[in-house]
């Protein structure tokens, strides 16, 4: 009874120690650069986001943030190494796309992208859309759903490759659909594009950023998007939702950080990059990127990652 009497006492004065000692760590934080992992190589729009954010994040964090891109695997590569750093909330991961929501269903992973990762801030959301041919007879998406509905597996679609976000957004349809299409993958977002616009491919998955140019340049259109409103990069092209389809994905990019960060040094890289997302300058940077900007806090970040990741793992179980 004395032992657990001492054991009590030890753990409530330790309680009390860490109660006052979190706050006034998180109040430092940061003292030494923060690392900021992309789990895709540089030039890609995960990148550039972070770069963009970064940036600008540097003069309110009074300390540099420094992009580490760990390509592999779509996105697994860097989503480990966060996962086997210290919790100390210097080294974050931008996340919320393939890697968190869709691969993880193809692969056995040595984490759970869920439940491993605590969510900090959303930045941005990403479009996807059912790409074809501007000579492509479908001239709709109910058009394109009606003409695979007779004829499974006869017509291809091209993505950046298996298990990603655009892949899963097609299992996604077809699951909701009734329609089977053939996956021809490619071996990133430029390369599928080319497969469409040469016809190698009948439609190609691919976000409104992505195509803008083939679009612009009357080569390529837009059938449907898989968000739950319309781009404004594609203002005329409905959504899934819109035209009856119960079809949501979204390529989320944000902060997370591995389980164990203190939610105090949470709360304050949660600051931190708040402000820079607000910065006129980071705006400006977005905006000349054609990048969608669309904030959420972590909780509200968990709670989509949540959904997708959900809808995707029912889809893919088909």
């Amino acid at each position: 009874m004395r032992r657990k009497c001492l054991c009590g006492l030890i753990l409530a004065v330790v309680c009390l120690i860490l109660s006052g000692l979190l706050p006034a760590l998180a109040q430092d934080y940061p003292t030494k650069p923060i690392e900021v992992v992309v789990g895709y190589a540089p030039g890609g729009g995960t990148d550039m986001v972070a770069r963009a954010i970064a940036d600008v994040a540097a003069k309110y964090a009074g300390q540099p943030l420094v992009v580490n891109n760990k390509p592999g695997a779509t996105g697994i590569i860097g989503s480990q190494y966060v996962y086997n750093a210290k919790p100390d909330g210097y080294t974050i991961l931008v996340a919320g796309g393939s890697e968190t929501v869709s691969v993880p269903h193809f692969k056995n992973l040595p984490f759970n992208p869920i439940t491993d990762f605590d969510p900090v801030i959303r930045l941005m959301v990403e479009r996807v859309g059912f790409y074809v041919r501007t000579d492509s007879p479908w001239k709709t998406m109910k058009d394109l759903i009606a003409d695979a509905k007779q004829n499974p597996d006869k017509f291809t679609y091209g993505t950046s490759g298996v298990g990603g976000l655009h892949h899963a957004a097609v299992l996604v349809t077809e699951k909701r659909t009734g329609i089977r299409m053939t996956h021809v993958p490619q071996k990133g977002g430029a390369e599928n594009l080319t497969a469409l616009a040469g016809g190698h491919v009948s439609v190609a998955m691919a976000s409104p950023n992505e195509a803008y140019a083939l679009v612009q340049g009357g080569r390529v259109r837009c059938l449907a998007l898989t968000s739950l409103e319309r781009s404004p990069t594609e203002p005329n092209t409905p959504t899934m939702r819109e035209l009856g389809y119960d079809v949501y994905i979204d390529n989320q990019k944000g902060f997370v950080v591995r389980k164990g960060v203190p939610q105090p040094i949470r709360q304050k890289l949660h600051d931190i990059v708040k402000k820079a997302w607000d910065d006129p300058q980071f705006k400006a940077s977005a905006d000349k990127l054609k990048l969608e900007l669309s904030y959420l806090n972590g909780e509200d970040f968990r709670k989509a990652l949540k959904s997708m990741y959900d809808q995707i793992g029912e889809s893919v179980k088909k």
